[in-house]
């Protein structure tokens, strides 16, 4: 048997399918023009990327093989190989619409398997007594914790494989892809040895801004960096660890939905009301400058570092798509274009459960409070005051007062452009069926 091994979201040597297969194989990776063709020039992705991928060709070298990296249009590339000599590509599968209609071409050209690597659960493993898909994730959690009484979730073990020598290795640099060059540390390693110190605090503390329990293991998770199988052993193993196990599984929940309901990706699964363009609102969220401190130091934490709090994401969210009434479609668009952890199906769920126009039951009437939430998760403002050093000198109080900021003059600060209550009120007119 002679494989081709595409790398795709599964970037390293530990636990991968990939390397569970004997025989010759032929280990490449591609940097798709296509999808790096919508990214900016400086997206601290493409450092992270860049590197974990040099870093697998070279522990690849170590155990005998190599990794052949490729620039262009997946499906020109694979015609470009001697298929005739191959039996078939392995790679792990991809849910969203432009993953699945390119692995369909090149399924075409050459026998295509797919393996199950990124997630838990396989789409079609969790279904309902009738065979459809679960809509509501309680229901589909505890089926999953059914299946794991006498499913093992299985580590791979690396066997020996003999490598397909052919001459395509090409030269490539960040700058040779159009990309400037970065320096972006990101030590998943250290991180996921602290995970057995966390996961006692994790549900209770990690919505908290000013605590460090979350995991902080999502880039490696996306990426592949980090097996998802190695994580949750790590987690069902401790005694603390039911909490963390939950959020893997709706992990799963969201990617299991994107699949079944590709259309989500584009379009309202329930309710008519989409939002309303505005630019200038649009404008001023994507600068920092709606005069919501919890939302202007979310978006600046966002634009600086690649990342988002979790617990802002939700509120900075409902802003968008509430109190703004912007289209989610925007505000996850621009996540997309910064996130350094952007998983397609994560997003656009969470953005569909924020507007309340998803699969999961979110009531359309349900309007996060951003005062009220930086005050319960940061009641200091130290996340505030980290992002938004202009309110460094403005007491916590007053960061989580509207009535104030709508006062006051802060030098160098906007005040609120709207009334968190009245867009309230008008948002559930709006957004009610």
């Amino acid at each position: 048997m002679r494989q081709i091994l595409w790398f795709r979201r599964d970037l390293r040597v530990e636990d991968n399918p990939l390397l569970s297969f004997e025989g010759e194989v032929f280990p490449i990776f591609i940097f798709d023009t296509k999808i790096l063709s919508k990214l900016q020039k400086d997206d601290k992705r493409m450092g992270i990327l860049f590197s974990s991928v040099q870093k697998l060709k070279k522990k690849l070298q170590n155990i005998g093989l190599d990794l052949k990296i490729f620039y262009g249009d997946p499906v020109e590339i694979f015609k470009s190989l001697p298929l005739d000599q191959f039996d078939e590509v392995v790679a792990s599968g991809d849910y969203d619409e432009y993953a699945k209609h390119r692995d369909r071409e090149v399924s075409h050209l050459l026998h295509f398997r797919y393996i199950n690597d990124t997630y838990l659960f396989k789409p079609k493993e969790v279904l309902k007594s009738d065979g459809s898909p679960y809509l509501v994730f309680t229901p589909y959690y505890k089926r999953c914790l059914d299946i794991l009484q006498s499913k093992e979730i299985t580590q791979y073990e690396r066997v020996k494989q003999t490598l397909y020598q052919a001459d395509y290795d090409s030269q490539i640099s960040l700058g040779s892809l159009g990309f400037e060059s970065q320096e972006i540390s990101y030590d998943y390693e250290s991180k996921f040895k602290n995970m057995q110190t966390k996961f006692k605090d994790y549900k209770d503390q990690r919505d908290f801004l000013d605590k460090d329990s979350g995991s902080d293991l999502s880039v490696a998770l996306r990426f592949g960096l980090l097996s998802i199988r190695t994580l949750f052993h790590l987690a069902r193993k401790n005694p603390d660890g039911e909490a963390f196990v939950r959020q893997l599984i709706f992990r799963d929940f969201y990617a299991y939905l994107l699949f079944h309901f590709p259309s989500l990706a584009w379009e309202n699964y329930k309710g008519r009301f989409n939002g309303i363009e505005d630019n200038e609102k649009y404008e001023k969220f994507i600068t920092a400058q709606t005069g919501v401190p919890i939302v202007d130091a979310g978006v600046r934490e966002l634009l600086e570092t690649g990342k988002m709090h979790n617990r802002v994401r939700m509120v900075v969210a409902s802003f968008f798509t509430k109190d703004l009434l912007l289209p989610w479609q925007l505000g996850e668009k621009f996540f997309a274009q910064h996130l350094l952890d952007y998983d397609a199906a994560s997003n656009i769920l969470s953005w569909q459960w924020s507007a309340g126009t998803g699969i999961d039951p979110q009531p359309y009437f349900r309007v996060f409070n951003p005062y009220l939430q930086s005050k319960k998760f940061d009641k200091e403002a130290k996340y505030i005051k980290k992002h938004l050093p202009q309110l460094q000198d403005i007491a916590p109080k007053h960061i989580h007062n509207e009535e104030y900021l709508l006062k006051a003059n802060i030098e160098g600060y906007p005040k609120p452009m709207l009334q968190h209550k009245e867009a309230a009120k008008i948002a559930i007119e709006k957004f009610k069926p």
